[in-house]
């Protein structure tokens, strides 16, 4: 017969998988989310076809990417205009809920029958054109955060996991500094991923763990620290290059 104790045991283990099951979801889920919704460059042509086929539901005009936004696990560059003129860049958003951008001032031939002089040259004002001839011009202003939704999950799921870590039972292969160092500054998230791998969070046991009172033989603070600024050195150095290998499809870099 099973004991009640041990069937309590088995149930409670059996709820803390499925909790970092959960949280290994969530983050994939958040990850592919600001990959979809990252605004990829298009064409000059492809921004005026979306225009005139009333494609676009949303768009905003801008001449800078602040790439301050983009601080975080999947923050991106944020489109900003500093000028009164609108543009040269020109963002849009369509019903499947991606975004693209394109730099008016880059294009092969534009006919423009209405008044340029708000707009940052005739492709700006091409595009303009476009986008009153079929009646949307009303949805532009700011386009409705599409990363920047998910990097606030991304944050709200950093801050509850950097909870548990200090306010939690102690860690076991580092120390509760090691791990705050290396979630909280390793791009993309990765920290957390690498945490529930080697500390197996909310397990009964954990092999070859160190005693949680045994600081010495954890990984300490400092190493958090410089593993976590190595890895996100390489990531700002790598990402550029795949960028250009790959192509804006696969490593969206919104201005670059």
């Amino acid at each position: 017969m099973e004991s009640p104790v041990i069937s309590t045991v088995d149930r409670s283990r059996r709820w803390w998988s499925a909790l970092r099951l959960a949280l290994v979801l969530l983050w994939l889920v958040t990850a592919i989310a600001a990959w979809w919704t990252t605004p990829r460059e298009q064409s000059y042509e492809k921004a005026r076809a979306e225009a005139a086929a009333s494609r676009v539901t949303a768009f905003q005009w801008g001449d800078q990417w602040n790439s301050t936004e983009a601080d975080g696990w999947f923050g991106t560059p944020d489109l900003r205009q500093s000028s009164s003129q609108l543009g040269p860049f020109f963002a849009w958003k369509t019903s499947d809920g991606r975004s693209y951008w394109t730099d008016t001032t880059t294009f092969e031939q534009v006919g423009v029958s209405i008044d340029d002089d708000g707009y940052f040259g005739p492709g700006a004002a091409g595009i303009a054109q476009q986008l009153r001839a079929a009646g949307i011009e009303q949805r532009g202003g700011t386009l409705p955060p599409g990363a920047s939704s998910t990097a606030g999950i991304a944050f709200l799921l950093a801050v509850v996991i950097l909870g548990v870590v200090i306010a939690g039972p102690p860690p076991r292969r580092g120390t509760r500094w090691f791990w705050f160092w290396l979630i909280y500054i390793t791009p993309l998230g990765l920290g957390l991923l690498f945490w529930l791998v080697r500390e197996h969070p909310w397990a009964r046991s954990a092999p070859h763990a160190a005693p949680s009172g045994d600081g010495e033989r954890r990984d300490r603070g400092t190493l958090g620290l410089a593993i976590g600024l190595i890895l996100t050195i390489l990531h700002i150095a790598v990402v550029p290059i795949l960028h250009k290998v790959l192509g804006d499809w696969w490593v969206p870099q919104p201005g670059a």
